[in-house]
């Protein structure tokens, strides 16, 4: 409601200002106001506008790499993040928005100072309670709405969320007499549009002049002077005080305990974390649909289902409950425990039909699970080492890596280094991890400690992971011969005789690298075996993720043998597998070989626009083609033969539009 004149000015200040920080108290819209200004901005910006919302953000260690991962940078390079970040941004021009600054202040500054300095055509806007203190910044207060008069924006807010919450409302806005008591409501709550939202949603149960009433009363007693106007941020607790005061005792209980979550959450996992004592998991739904009728917490339906969240002061002030109730810790080992929980039943239905369904999930819950690692890490490294370990297919397969690694490498140092299934798990992840970020002397090392472990444990499925990672270690710096001792059929039958399960991660990671290796070898029936018979497990598991590498397996065979119409059609069914997992590596290898597949062809053109996506892809992995001299060859032998088709100054002005190809900013 209103706000047209602070978008004005704040549309101006873009223009001029590289950094503009909007402050005011919690409640105030701050964040509205930023997320409406950069859409209405987002225009000017070639490279788009992107929101990056910090609230749910725990760790400052993690800051850059929550803004790297929304810009689409997949953490995998062997860079600092904050290196890695300003390079991406240098040559960009784009839009910035730190929703939510207030709690990492200093780390912000840094980011943001380091970020501007790098980037000349960079424009940050940041939401916070007190300002970053960077240089150059300009700082906005944002404003309550105005409170005074029959037409203000308050008043327009309190009634449009008064007839929201029930139709029967409007009439009270209607008759002057009763118009002038909503005023005084809108002028007592200071204009603060979440005090005025908490007050509207009262006018479902009550008429104007109870709420009137009864907040009158609550001010009156909480105020020295009754005259006195209260502080902006006492007001906004006040109110929100008051509507705690009016919930039913259950009602206040969850929204105490509904307060561990550090984002947004499903129906499920409020009924799991928050359920107990009075408030048992059958009556969870019916009071969590209570607090959403009084706008404590907000309901959304979107691609991941239904969800729940709480504004962040209203999760501050149920924060304060819970640490009054004793129940803080309790709570949080019940959250952890939970996706804990869910991050094993998802790794294992990774490699089924429901792996896409997962990965969204999974990803929804990213901030949970952060939350739950970091309090597991301080009370039961145990359950983190192995929360962490559970959690390979995310950091490995989703673009986590950096974090993966950090979150692997600090539970391992926190907990006993007797050899343990759960340390072994993990030893192989933190391996993939830097693997996948081009580091193959740590991945190998991580690799043969696992190997160690797995064989004293007995663990064949854990022998047939391991022997993935080491031969991967191996063969990608070029040394196929030594990698197939590990991968190929006589390697792993022997431990799949042994309780190795042939349809097991570890069986299809090792197929697909003995496949490459054979492809490397150009032992193209022996490749095509493998690829081929590693596609047929995963098509029948409905498995995504390993099934694309098999096409682009197949894709390179077909096209080293002479046939590139063949070769395009696997390599695109294995774009729309990655693309669905928004697995960046995959996409970028998929786009080279592409790019060779047309060019082989005789499309010179489409060749060098692929090649130019591709590389804008690169950026995002990290050091281009993982420094692997076949990957390299792959990219090399596209670009030659696009270049003998159309020549060099075609090619150059195709591939400068396939790096121009359009961002997919918020």
């Amino acid at each position: 409601m209103g706000r047209g004149t602070e978008l004005d000015r704040l549309h101006r200040l873009l223009r001029d200002r590289r950094l503009v920080t909007l402050t005011g108290v919690g409640g105030v819209g701050k964040s509205r106001l930023a997320l409406r200004a950069a859409r209405r901005a987002s225009r000017g910006y070639p490279d788009g506008a992107w929101w990056v919302e910090l609230s749910p953000l725990r760790d400052p260690a993690l800051l850059t790499a929550t803004v790297a991962h929304t810009l689409g940078l997949a953490e995998q390079s062997l860079l600092s993040s904050d290196e890695e970040l300003c390079a991406w941004v240098a040559d960009k021009d784009m839009l910035l928005v730190l929703d939510t600054c207030e709690h990492l202040v200093d780390d912000c500054r840094h980011l943001v100072a380091e970020l501007l300095q790098s980037a000349p055509g960079l424009t940050v806007v940041a939401t916070s309670r007190q300002p970053l203190g960077c240089h150059g910044e300009w700082v906005t207060e944002v404003q309550p709405l105005p409170a005074e008069g029959a037409d203000s924006d308050a008043l327009a807010l309190f009634r449009d969320r008064a007839v929201a919450a029930g139709p029967q409302a409007a009439a009270a806005f209607t008759d002057p007499r009763r118009a002038a008591t909503a005023a005084d409501v809108c002028r007592r709550l200071d204009g603060i549009p979440l005090a005025l939202e908490l007050a509207g949603a009262r006018l479902r149960l009550w008429t104007l002049e109870q709420v009137a009433e009864r907040l009158g009363t609550r001010f009156e007693f909480l105020s020295d002077n009754r005259t006195a106007q209260l502080p902006r941020h006492q007001t906004l607790r006040t109110a929100i005080g008051w509507s705690h005061e009016l919930c039913e005792p259950l009602e206040r209980l969850l929204w105490a305990r509904l307060s561990v979550f550090a984002g947004d959450f499903t129906p499920a996992a409020a009924r799991a974390v928050c359920a107990g004592g009075p408030l048992s998991a059958a009556e969870v739904p019916r009071v969590l649909a209570g607090l959403a009728g009084k706008s404590v917490v907000r309901r959304t339906v979107a691609g991941a289902g239904e969800r729940y969240r709480m504004l962040d002061t209203i999760r501050e002030y149920g924060r304060t409950w819970l640490v009054e109730l004793g129940e803080e810790r309790r709570c949080a080992d019940r959250h952890a425990h939970w996706f804990a929980a869910m991050a094993g039943q998802a790794a294992e239905g990774w490699m089924g039909p429901e792996q896409i369904d997962w990965y969204r999930r999974i990803s929804s819950d990213h901030s949970e699970l952060r939350a739950a690692l970091e309090h597991l890490l301080g009370t039961d490294p145990a359950a983190a080492l192995e929360m962490a370990g559970t959690l390979w297919f995310f950091w490995f397969c989703c673009g986590h890596l950096r974090e993966g690694r950090s979150f692997l490498e600090r539970a391992l140092a926190a907990t006993d280094p007797e050899p343990s299934p759960a340390r072994a798990r993990a030893l192989w992840a933190l391996g993939l991890a830097a693997m996948l970020q081009g580091d193959m002397t740590a991945g190998l090392a991580r690799g043969q400690e696992a190997a160690a472990q797995a064989r004293a444990l007995g663990d064949p499925e854990l022998e047939l992971r391991v022997a993935y990672l080491v031969s991967v270690c191996i063969l990608m710096p070029g040394d196929p011969e030594r990698a197939l001792e590990l991968a190929d059929p006589a390697a792993r039958a022997p431990v799949i005789a042994r309780g190795g399960d042939p349809d097991g991660a570890g069986a299809l990671l090792t197929r697909l690298s003995a496949a490459y290796a054979y492809c490397v070898l150009e032992r193209y029936e022996e490749a095509t075996a493998e690829a081929a018979g590693l596609l047929a497990a995963c098509t029948g598991l409905g498995e995504r993720w390993l099934r694309a590498y098999a096409d682009y397996v197949l894709a390179l065979i077909a096209l080293r043998s002479g046939r590139p119409g063949e070769a395009g059609r696997h390599v695109r069914a294995m774009l729309s597998g990655k693309r669905l997992l928004h697995d960046s590596f995959g996409i970028a290898i998929g786009l080279d070989l592409l790019a060779a597949a047309v060019a082989a062809q005789g499309d010179g053109v489409l060749a060098a626009r692929l090649l130019g996506a591709g590389h804008v892809v690169w950026r995002t992995v990290g050091r281009p083609q993982m420094g692997s001299p076949s990957l390299e060859a792959v990219r090399d032998a596209g670009e030659r033969q696009a270049r003998a088709a159309i020549g060099d100054a075609a090619f150059e002005q195709a591939f400068l539009s396939g790096v121009a190809a359009p961002p997919a900013p918020m």
